[in-house]
């Protein structure tokens, strides 16, 4: 019997939206490559960093809690 060939499960990024097969899943959520690039890479003082902490937060706390 032939081995069943899986298709790449795409996942939409929290921090862009957009919808990519390569990232990190953190509990339940899924994170892009490129979002966890830009984001390891952002000093603390850029203006995107309040950003990211807002979007990662979302991780944590439950919608409907």
């Amino acid at each position: 019997m032939g081995e069943a060939i899986q298709e790449p499960i795409a996942h939409s990024c929290i921090i862009c939206g957009q919808s990519k097969e390569q990232g990190i899943m953190i509990i339940s959520e899924f994170i892009c490559e490129e979002c966890e690039h830009e984001m390891v890479q952002t000093d603390v003082l850029d203006a995107k960093y309040p950003f990211f902490i807002h979007q990662m937060k979302q991780i944590f706390y439950r919608k409907n809690a």
